[in-house]
Order: C-alpha cells, then structure tokens, then sequence
C-alpha cells in the first residue's frame, strides 16, 4: 500500500511482493498442491508455529514455500522455547533455507517451557543478526491484549511497541508491526492515534480475516480476544439472508479506502490476511481486490 494513496491500490506496485501476506499452518499446507497455483509469485506467507506443531513440519514447509517461489515468515513463539541456545538452533536452520525474516510472538501458552516469555528477549539474543535475518514482524493489538492489560488498556503493549522501535533504531533488521485481525475501524483508528501521539511510526500489516462463515468466525473472535469490533458481527448474524453467507472483510476494506487521506495511516503498508475460513478461499479473496480494486 502506497502512502497516501488507496490500501488496494496496486498499480504503482507492479511485482510487488508486498500487495499482501497470507498466514499458512504447516498441515494446512499439505493440502496445498502447488502455492503458486494460488498465489502471485513472492507472497509473504505466514508459517504459524501452534505449540504441537513439530520443528521440523516448520522447517519443511518454509523450504517448500521457497522452493514454490513464495517468501516464508515463521512464526516464533518465545514460549515454546526452551533456552537461547534452542533459539540459535531454530534460526541457524531457518537461515540455511533462506529463510531471512520472521513473526516473533510471546505465544498462547500462558507457562513458558523454559527463560524465554516474551518478543523482546527473543530480539535482544541477537541471534537474528548473528544469521543475517533482514525483516522482523512483532504483533500488534488495536483492540488490546486481555493476556497483557488484564484492565483492557493498551498502556503495556504499547509501551512494549515503544522498546521494539527503541531496539529498532540500533539495529539493521527491518522492524515491523502486523495486527491482529479486526472487523471495526474504529478501534484501528483510536489505535493508530495512540501510536502517533506515542511517536511509534513502525510500517504497520493490518490484519483480516478472510471469508469466513460468520459463526466460525465470531468463534475464532472470541478465542483471540477481538473485543469492541466483534459487535459488528453480532450485528450481522441478526440478518439471517447475511448469516447464510461467508463474511468478507469488504466493509473494512471499503472503510480504510475512505480513511486513505487521513495522515494516521500513513504507516499502514500492507494487508495481511488470515485464512478462517480456508487459505484458497483468503488468497482468492486477497487477488482479487488486489488486482481490481
């Protein structure tokens, strides 16, 4: 997405990679026959990394997307770590692949498995830099995180993006944010003017759901904490002609397109969007408003 200009906007970036980004679990790619049958050619996909998933499926599937012509981004959850040497382990690896960026996360298991438990130590390590990593992701919550601000606040994940950016600064790796999935702008816009009065000026990956049938999704609502926007689909579910329908992230769409001259978008690059309701359903979806749109 162009700065100042529309968030689908595409046609100034021909060969873009970054039109949007698409997230995979490694058993859901096996059903995949081909990524680029389904996606254009150096689309950042996503690896998320659940706390059963072996290391090895991860592995493998971030070689597999190589090889498809597609750009992996691995998830890696502090939690699930054991030591800093395991961490080395894991990106020494990743590195030999060619995989050069990553998602870092505090991840959902409330106990962590050993030292690590949060994104900050896992940049701190320098391990990225060590294995000449270029870009890494951190999560962003524009409706909060009940895990982090138990009083629905925003104050500590914000003051945790501030000591990312902080990091950022005396580093070369490329530091980004991409957000949790949302279907209220509201809540984005109060967000992203925190973030400017907090003088966090990240490139921002705003986060979708793709289509999705709408009681899946306000289950997965519910279970990722997605607060004040979910009313939007309760609003929705009372029309009975839309519940027969998948739900498409078109009016949040339509809305950020209408808020592209407002400056506190100005750091909203891309889309990122979270295949619910199946990766082949989300990237069509994603290729077809960017190409049209």
């Amino acid at each position: 997405c162009e700065r100042g200009g529309n968030l689908m906007d595409t046609k100034s970036q021909t060969n873009n990679s970054k039109k949007f980004s698409i997230e995979v679990m490694p058993r859901t790619a096996k059903t995949i026959d081909n990524f680029k049958r389904i996606l254009p050619d150096k689309t950042t996909v996503y690896v998320a990394h659940l706390e059963d998933t072996p290391i090895e499926e991860m592995f493998a599937t971030c070689k597999r997307l190589i090889s498809e012509g597609m750009i992996p981004m691995p998830h890696i959850p502090a939690r699930i770590i054991t030591n800093l040497g395991e961490l080395e382990d894991w990106v020494k690896e990743y590195a030999s692949l060619g995989v050069e960026q990553s998602l870092l996360l505090a991840g959902n298991g409330k106990t962590p498995k050993g030292e690590l438990f949060n994104s900050i130590q896992l940049l701190e390590s320098e391990t990225f830099e060590k294995y000449a990593f270029k870009k890494i992701q951190i999560a962003g919550h524009p409706e909060g995180n009940r895990d982090i601000d138990k009083d629905g606040s925003l104050e500590k994940t914000i003051n945790a993006l501030k000591a990312k950016q902080k990091f950022g600064q005396n580093t070369k790796l490329q530091i980004g944010i991409t957000t949790q999935f949302c279907f209220d702008p509201q809540p984005v816009i109060k967000w992203l003017e925190v973030l400017e009065s907090e003088q966090i000026d990240l490139p921002i990956s705003l986060g979708l759901a793709g289509p999705t049938r709408l009681q899946s999704l306000i289950k997965y609502a519910i279970m990722c904490g997605v607060g004040p926007s979910i009313s939007v689909l309760k609003k929705r579910a009372k029309d009975l002609t839309k519940l027969l329908l998948p739900f498409e992230p078109t009016e949040m769409i339509d809305a950020l397109n209408s808020s592209k001259k407002n400056k506190l978008f100005k750091n909203v690059h891309s889309l990122h969007f979270f295949p619910l309701g199946g990766i082949e359903a989300s990237a069509a979806f994603a290729r077809n408003i960017s190409t049209t749109a």
